[in-house]
């Protein structure tokens, strides 16, 4: 028997294998095995064994979550919440929430934590969301100990406290939080309600973006670009933004656009810049929307085109870019001189 066939015949084997073993829970979930409602829950849920479909993991998991299983009745949740298997219904993710979250499993409370502090599906309640918070971090839950330092840094029903704020980070960081890790990054770097410290800034960035972590690598990128605690180095900085850009991140996009229309750590490529800022800008990136407007508003790469410049900067204007919105009024202004002087003067 060849390698092929060999390999032909595992497949083949693998394949029965899992299917027994679907049918095998099937058979248990029909006589009402809570666990094997719940395995197949999952199976359909990933697709692993089955195709996935959402739907039928949901009636898996309610069946389960009935029988007061507290991880399907998170599942449950889980999934009513971001509205897989059926329309979004915040009312009733809360209430399998709430049953997991009375029998202790830390998830669901977090769960619960962020429905009240975003106001889903019940009142917008900070102090709810905080209790719940705080219960789960009890349990060593690392997204629960993010959301309080968020909490504490955006002012949520807490006084804005930088200090406690960094604290819950570190506790969320120290659990391989790799958004907390940035935001202590973030946070060192900017001096907010802290001492600005570079060094401490590269520390906390550089374990995330080394993960792969697109926004850690924007930022490492950011540090490099600008001198931040490292030797100022664009060859590097660019090294970062492709490795976040790669991955679809559009504020990376934009930076590897400016990068090659300003010739950093590269040689200046107006169509290659063209490129990524219309990648990031396909996402609604302000500061992509504005850069294509300078491109077409100055020549760069393309002809020069005033009335694509001024879609691009209104665009970018709406998305709140402040750039965008000076040189949009600048076009109007141009024009509404022009317009001015072509008028033709009325004689006496």
């Amino acid at each position: 028997m060849s390698l092929l066939e060999e390999l032909l015949q595992q497949q083949k084997e693998i394949a029965a294998a899992i299917e027994a073993e679907v049918n095998k829970r099937r058979e248990a979930a029909a006589k009402g095995e809570a666990h094997a409602q719940f395995t197949l829950g999952l199976m359909h849920e990933h697709g692993q064994g089955v195709a996935q479909n959402y739907r039928e993991a949901l009636r898996c998991f309610e069946t389960a979550a009935a029988q007061g299983m507290a991880e399907a009745q998170f599942r449950l949740g889980a999934l009513l919440d971001r509205g897989l298997g059926e329309s979004v219904d915040y009312e009733k993710a809360i209430h399998w929430y709430q049953e997991a979250a009375t029998q202790g499993h830390v998830a669901a409370r977090c769960a619960l934590g962020q429905m009240f502090e975003n106001g889903h599906g019940t009142k917008q309640d900070f102090a709810a969301a905080m209790r719940w918070y705080k219960l789960a971090a009890s349990g060593k839950h690392a997204d629960a100990h993010f959301f309080i330092g968020s909490m504490y840094e955006n002012h949520h029903g807490v006084e804005q406290d930088y200090f406690e704020a960094v604290r819950w980070y570190k506790l969320a960081a120290a659990l391989g939080h790799l958004v907390a890790q940035c935001c202590l990054a973030r946070i060192f770097e900017g001096g907010l309600g802290v001492k600005r410290d570079y060094a401490e800034a590269l520390r906390w960035v550089r374990g995330p973006a080394a993960q792969g972590y697109a926004p850690a690598q924007l930022q490492l990128g950011v540090m490099y670009e600008h001198g931040e605690g490292v030797e100022e180095d664009n060859l590097e900085a660019m090294r970062w933004y492709r490795l976040a850009a790669a991955q679809g991140h559009a504020p990376a996009q934009a930076k590897v656009g400016f990068m090659y229309s300003n010739g950093k750590g590269v040689a200046c490529d107006y169509p290659e810049a063209l490129r990524w800022y219309r990648l990031a800008a396909d996402q609604g990136n302000a500061t992509a929307l504005c850069n294509l407007g300078f491109m077409f508003d100055h020549g760069y790469g393309v002809a020069a085109d005033e009335s694509r410049a001024l879609m691009y900067y209104s665009k970018a204007a709406k998305r709140g870019d402040a750039h965008a919105e000076k040189n949009r009024e600048m076009i109007e202004a141009r024009r509404a001189a022009q317009t001015a002087s072509e008028t033709p003067v009325q004689p006496n």
